[in-house]
């Protein structure tokens, strides 16, 4: 038997080049490409952070239509006073003069920390100890479908890859049973699926959308008495689609189709457990408002993407709301309040139990909505669009609790301390999950394509 140590091609690389002025650039280039034939096998399988990450997993929380700061998480007093009396930033559009409007809600202090939530959201507001709330977010358009498309892609016009579709590329995944980014979304938002699209990334990095109810994942469980013949035939398809592979060289959309039905035939095996919430107790249960019978209220989604979460699913996606039936407050802001009810215990339900398990540490949990509402009319008792400022929070791996940062104006229109846009927003995320969003790019069309495009800077004051 021949024993003699045989180099790896890793080392032959370093071998072949090693007396070369061009060392250092030609080592670079063949090591990359030995990188990406060693993921080729596996696409998603998980990859070096660039550096050490915070958290590992994100769980998105994106409540559509334009969720109001004055009435949720920004108080302003003043603006009590001046209800009805002092013209300010009104109309649909934030394009007019309009007499202000009050808040509905009272605020409150939360927490130890005392961050003060308004009575829309008392169970989010007690655990505002575990959160960061941004009060100075800003983003650049006034129309639903741009600013949606926006928050998810960094893009505001042109599609993108959408920032779990980032995630999966630049993180893969811990477990190859489940898709590595999923999206619950009973219906779709503004700009529909492009906000969980994977745009020109490869196609494996999409988001799987999920609806809740009594078959959220259609078709996953085997057929009795099929499980030889699928077998068979699955193996039968990969051996056609990997010998077109190898005769036409590298097909993007060949390569993702067959990544898709390895997952979608490993999704039988794991899929139905991560669903079943049988053995889940009655206080967890409690804890998000859900009932044994439910499969699809906001409590049940929160808690699925818990147990999603727990099996190794690195960006989770709940959508709350539809393009048609949300936040969008135009008529009257007494809208706002069934919507917040239906959420809030979930929400905190979600975060509570994360915390009980040790995973909030290494969890992202990000609630966000497209832009903010004017502080004056829009007609008499609502509010309009307003991109120039909005709330939104982050708790988990990484952050620092129990802190407000940024503020704006005496009555919610602009901006006056640390702004936050959405390219920031999107760096900090990344940053977190130990990954430098100006190094986190794929080459499509000639030229290098990032979420932040070329803006963007991490918050380091949130960071702990």
């Amino acid at each position: 038997m021949d024993l003699t140590p045989r180099p790896t091609r890793r080392a032959a690389i370093r071998s072949m080049v090693g007396g070369s002025l061009l060392f250092p650039g030609i080592v670079s280039q063949l090591l990359a490409a030995e990188e990406r034939r060693a993921t080729d096998a596996d696409p998603l399988a998980p990859k070096k952070p660039h550096f050490a990450p915070k958290a590992k997993r994100v769980i998105f929380l994106f409540s559509t239509g334009g969720v109001s700061q004055m009435d949720t998480f920004d108080p302003k007093p003043k603006l009590f006073a001046a209800d009805g009396k002092t013209l300010g930033v009104g109309g649909g559009l934030s394009l007019e003069k309009r007499p202000l409007l009050k808040p509905r809600w009272a605020f409150k202090p939360g927490g130890k920390c005392g961050t003060q939530v308004s009575d829309l959201f008392p169970h989010i507001r007690e655990r505002m100890d575990d959160v960061c709330l941004i009060r100075s977010m800003s983003t650049d358009n006034n129309e639903h479908f741009q600013a949606t498309l926006a928050i998810h892609t960094g893009s505001f016009f042109a599609a993108r890859p959408s920032i779990g579709s980032w995630v999966s590329y630049g993180l893969g995944t811990v477990n190859q049973n489940l898709p590595s980014f999923v999206v619950i979304a009973p219906q779709l938002p503004y700009a529909g699926t492009q906000v969980f699209a994977n745009d020109f990334l490869p196609a494996y990095h999409q988001g799987t959308r999920v609806l809740p109810g009594k078959e959220p994942v259609p078709n996953v469980k085997r057929q009795p008495g099929t499980d030889a013949l699928q077998e068979l035939e699955l193996g039968f398809a990969d051996a056609l689609n990997k010998t077109h592979l190898k005769t036409h060289g590298h097909d993007g959309d060949m390569a993702a189709r067959i990544r898709s039905f390895e997952t979608a035939f490993k999704m039988q095996f794991e899929a139905p457990e991560a669903f079943d919430l049988s053995k889940e107790t009655d206080a967890t249960l409690d804890l998000y408002g859900v009932n044994r019978a439910d499969t699809e209220s906001f409590g049940w989604q929160c808690l699925i993407a818990r147990r999603l979460a727990e099996r190794g699913v690195r960006f989770i996606e709940l959508i709350d709301g539809s393009s048609a039936k949300n936040w969008d407050s135009h008529g009257d802001m007494g809208e706002h309040e069934p919507l917040a009810k239906r959420i809030d215990k979930p929400i905190a339900g979600l975060l509570a139990d994360l915390k009980r398990l040790g995973m909030l540490d290494d969890t992202l949990v990000v609630w966000t909505t497209e832009f903010g509402r004017t502080p004056g009319q829009d007609g008499t008792k609502g509010r309009g669009h307003h991109p120039a400022c909005f709330s939104s929070w982050i708790a988990g791996g990484g952050i620092k609790p129990g802190i407000a940062y940024g503020a704006t104006d005496d009555i919610a229109a602009t901006v006056i301390e640390k702004k936050v846009h959405v390219h920031d927003f999107h760096a900090t995320l990344l940053h977190l999950l130990g990954l430098d969003h100006e190094k986190l790019t794929y080459r499509h069309a000639g030229r290098d394509f990032r979420l932040t495009d070329v803006h963007g800077n991490v918050v380091k004051d949130i960071l702990k």
